[in-house]
């Protein structure tokens, strides 16, 4: 099970796709041994383009089968980053800007997420909640001045709280039988003013998770899952509300593998800890690793666990 933020993202549709076709894309090549190199059953991805006939991911999952990494099972949800709405989201008093769709994107499915595996995703009973607004979520922290809701009531009621996607997938194991997993990417906490918007969301994303395991959105699974992805929060360092992660972190219900090791390196802050494998608490842990770190790849690190039972 492995989790990789490979920032894959492109400045525009169709590039992305353009520079996997091409076959000597060098951050592309990078990303392709990295995933070589691991070799993961299950691999969450996020900073992957979307596009609706899914080229991009098809293109991948293609190029993966040349080195002999043969994912036959995939799932990307249609996500909000790029969703275009008509409204001021950001409060930047303009727009049609990035900000303004439901999740930053220049373009629609700007640096989006997806699943590879090995075993069957039952598509029928993936839990999608990217379409949740932000305002139904259980003690939502949501953006205020002291002139009121923040940029406006009119956009809180529109927001939704994933600024890419929160998704939990039935995925059937020949030996294990079916394994929840449970992906997200929350928005980076910064770039925002003394309202903390972006602060307050990525905490409410984070979140998210502890309110699904309490079954506020729908029964959670009761045992053989794992939650994985881009927290884009530190328990300890960087911007942000910690506290969301750290909840997380101490939960009973879930297993921390590899506590304290960072897993990327970004030139204003440097090394912090934003990727998680957290397996539930009725797995057994075979090995964890952070990936070493490849630049030219990404400033993220790959994140694996191997799970028993």
């Amino acid at each position: 099970m492995a989790t990789f933020n490979t920032e894959l993202g492109r400045d525009g549709p169709g590039l992305l796709l353009r520079d996997i076709l091409k076959g000597d894309d060098p951050q592309v090549l990078a990303v392709l041994d990295i995933l070589t190199d691991v070799n993961a059953d299950i691999l969450a991805l996020q900073g992957i383009d979307y596009d609706l006939n899914l080229r991009a991911l098809t293109a991948l999952v293609a190029a993966l089968n040349e080195r002999g990494i043969v994912y036959p099972f995939f799932y990307t949800g249609t996500p909000n980053a790029g969703l275009m709405t008509t409204l001021d989201l950001d409060g930047d008093g303009r727009l049609g800007g990035a900000g303004d769709a439901q999740g930053y994107g220049r373009f629609y499915g700007q640096g989006s997420m997806a699943v590879l595996s090995r075993y069957p995703v039952d598509q029928a009973r993936v839990r999608d909640y990217s379409t949740l607004l932000w305002q139904d979520v259980r003690d939502a922290l949501l953006p205020e001045t002291a002139a009121g809701p923040f940029p406006s009531q009119a956009a809180l009621d529109v927001q939704r709280l994933s600024s890419k996607g929160h998704w939990a997938l039935p995925v059937k194991h020949p030996v294990f039988g079916e394994i929840t997993v449970m992906t997200f990417h929350a928005s980076p906490p910064v770039f925002d003013g003394p309202e903390d918007r972006n602060g307050k969301r990525n905490h409410d994303e984070v979140m998210f998770w502890r309110h699904y395991l309490n079954g506020a959105f729908d029964r959670a699974p009761p045992k053989g899952f794992v939650l994985l992805g881009d927290a884009n929060l530190d328990p300890a360092k960087g911007d942000g509300r910690s506290e969301a992660i750290r909840a997380l972190l101490d939960d009973p219900r879930l297993q921390d593998p590899l506590p304290e090791i960072p897993t990327v390196s970004w030139a204003q802050v440097g090394n912090l800890r934003v990727d998680y494998v957290l397996p539930s608490a009725d797995w057994r842990i075979t090995g964890a690793a952070v990936h070493p770190p490849t630049p030219i790849a990404s400033r993220h690190q790959l994140v694996w666990v191997d799970l028993t039972r």
